[in-house]
């Protein structure tokens, strides 16, 4: 007789000599698995100081600025960052792009819409020094870039207006008005909150002092551990629910700390004049003005849940910051739930990683790349910044200058790295083609938000109305994207073909997709042949103009610039065609026009 393992087993009395070894070594293996699911002292094999060295856990810290050869094509600090690691690896900066390039990057990446003619027109016309500049200011104090920024920072919160596991027509799983917590959103960027003042009040605007009723709407964002420390914090701390985390200097007693801190709040529905529903008198059924909001319930601590179940408690642990992020040993939250001594550890000048992360975000938005590729993981098992200098710099000057949103977005907009041009240059591309270092500017495909609205833009139906939410299906919806309902349970179909992010989840970054079905839903859509039928009507209203005059407007209307003369015979050599189909000549072409790439990105 053979065992698997290739021991032969010559009389009865080996056998039970194997057999009693075997015995010996599953009561081992049993005895191993029972010992780690016990709970050891508190991070008690970890030193803390060492780990606070890691480059995430340091605060960041002004740099000095290096010196480059190349002195002229610097325009912002962050240039020289840039440029010394480009002159390093022998790469030379792309040269500025004309100003229609310009002009419709910037206002794309600032409002989310193309510029009108009329605006290209007036920045062509300005010679004067710093007309970028100016540009720039005016599009930074539109109504419109608060939303666009929004749209950046509503799928991070996983914003919707109901929940995955809904059952029937129950109410508690719908949030009819969640967008107002949108709409808090948008204000919030658009009057340029500081983002220490934008954390804390998503958090605990009704502990902060001096807070208006107004400010109760930012309250819809709380709701889970992991999506608050992925967003704020770049960690993931939910790896340590039921275990220490197996990379990052995060236990479980850290994450029940912080479960502490949830599992004492409760959801409320809140009318905006401070007032519960629970106070009304009568209630025979939701005020169409609450606000789906939190307030602190029973403040208690929690168990640790010995690996993730629910029915092995291991010792309470006080509600609690993240012990690598504090100095020595965290202190425990005393007021209330302590969602308010959360918000100002996370939001702290001295956290390591909320500037970082934030900058990061905000990087990516203009350069359609990351300074750190993982934005929401900063630990170890994430990736490490590819300019390291130059986040700790631009993080350590984000403090200085208040944590202003709009200051950073103008740092970064009016740099030479920014201006540079997204066409290829075959020397540059043998050493870096991935274009990791920025010699040019990315060529990036828009948004669904910012294609769908451009589309509503230049066919003049836009609505730049508020308030709450529309069905994006809804055919008299015209409003901005960003207005529309967002569904856990089912997400729109535009949505959906043009990679919107799953409202389920935390989106740290999009996801860019190229499907055969996008085009065909884009040609066979109603809202496309909607929307192509509207420019067709915009651009044949004059009954005096010529088709060559007509194209040329459509091009400056959608593209910003002229059609070139090859353009223009094509598309009048269409027209001419007899109609083959129910739309007219002009409304396919339109309709061709309005799916055609140079619409669909931006150089």
């Amino acid at each position: 007789m053979t065992s698997r393992s290739n021991i032969r087993i010559r009389s009865c009395r080996e056998r039970l000599v194997v057999l009693v070894a075997l015995s010996s070594v599953a009561m081992l293996t049993v005895g191993r698995a029972r010992a780690s699911e016990s709970v050891s002292e508190p991070g008690e094999d970890l030193n803390w100081s060492k780990e606070r060295e890691f480059w995430s856990f340091r605060r960041p810290l002004p740099q000095p600025q290096p010196v480059v050869k190349n002195k002229r094509w610097p325009r912002q600090r962050l240039d020289y960052f840039i440029l010394a690691r480009l002159e390093e690896k022998q790469l030379s900066p792309s040269m500025e792009p004309g100003k229609r390039t310009l002009i419709r990057r910037v206002t794309f990446d600032l409002t989310g819409l193309p510029p009108t003619p009329e605006e290209v027109d007036a920045y062509l016309k300005d010679d004067r020094d710093r007309a970028f500049e100016r540009l720039a200011e005016r599009l930074l104090s539109s109504p419109r870039f608060g939303e666009h920024m929004a749209s950046l920072w509503l799928p991070l919160a996983r914003y919707a207006e109901d929940q995955a596991y809904q059952v029937g027509s129950d109410t508690k799983f719908f949030y009819p008005n969640a967008y107002k917590y949108r709409e808090w959103v948008i204000a919030a960027f658009n009057r340029d909150l500081p983002y220490d003042q934008f954390i804390k009040l998503q958090l605990a605007a009704d502990k902060v002092e001096s807070t208006n009723s107004q400010n109760l709407a930012a309250l819809g964002f709380l709701g889970l551990v992991d999506t608050v420390t992925r967003t704020f914090l770049g960690l993931t701390v939910s790896c340590s629910r039921c275990h220490d985390h197996k990379f990052d200097p995060i236990t479980m007693e850290d994450y029940y700390a912080l479960a502490g801190v949830f599992a004492s709040t409760r959801m409320i529905n809140r009318r905006p004049d401070g007032k519960s529903e629970d106070d009304k008198t009568e209630a025979p059924k939701m005020d169409p003005d609450t606000l789906h909001i939190v307030e602190d319930g029973e403040a208690h601590d929690l168990n640790v849940f010995i690996r993730g179940n629910a029915n092995r408690k291991g010792p309470v642990v006080a509600r609690r910051f993240l012990r690598v992020l504090s100095e020595g040993e965290p202190v425990a939250f005393k007021d209330g739930s302590g969602r308010r001594e959360l918000a100002e550890a996370i939001a702290a000048s001295n956290n390591p990683l909320a500037s970082r992360v934030m900058v990061n975000r905000v990087w990516g938005l203009f350069f359609g790349k990351l300074l750190v590729p993982t934005a929401s993981n900063f630990g170890h098992s994430g990736e490490p910044p590819i300019y390291p200098a130059l986040l700790d710099d631009l993080a350590a000057r984000f403090i200085q200058n208040g944590r202003s949103v709009k200051w950073l977005v103008r740092e970064i907009v009016l740099s030479a790295t920014y201006r540079q041009s997204a066409a290829m240059d075959g020397r540059n591309a043998e050493r870096d083609a991935a274009n990791e270092l920025l010699w040019r500017m990315n060529r990036r495909r828009l948004t669904v938000e910012q294609w769908r609205d451009a589309v509503l833009f230049v066919s003049g139906q836009l609505d730049f109305s508020g308030g709450r939410s529309l069905e994006l299906d809804d055919p008299g919806n015209h409003r901005r994207t960003l207005q529309a309902r967002i569904s856990r349970l089912k997400l729109d179909d535009l949505l959906m073909q043009l990679d919107y992010p799953d409202a389920n989840v935390h989106a740290e970054k999009r996801t860019v997709s190229t499907t055969a079905t996008q085009k065909l839903f884009m040609l066979n859509s109603p809202f496309m042949i909607s929307q192509a039928q509207a420019l067709a009507d915009r651009l044949t209203t004059d009954p005096k103009e010529n088709n060559a005059r007509r194209i040329q407007s459509a091009y400056r209307l959608l593209f910003g610039r002229e059609p070139e003369k090859s353009e223009t015979e094509l598309a009048i050599a269409f027209l001419l065609k007899p109609d083959d189909s129910e739309m007219s000549r002009w409304e396919q072409y339109a309709q061709l026009l309005l799916v055609s790439n140079e619409m669909l990105y931006v150089d």
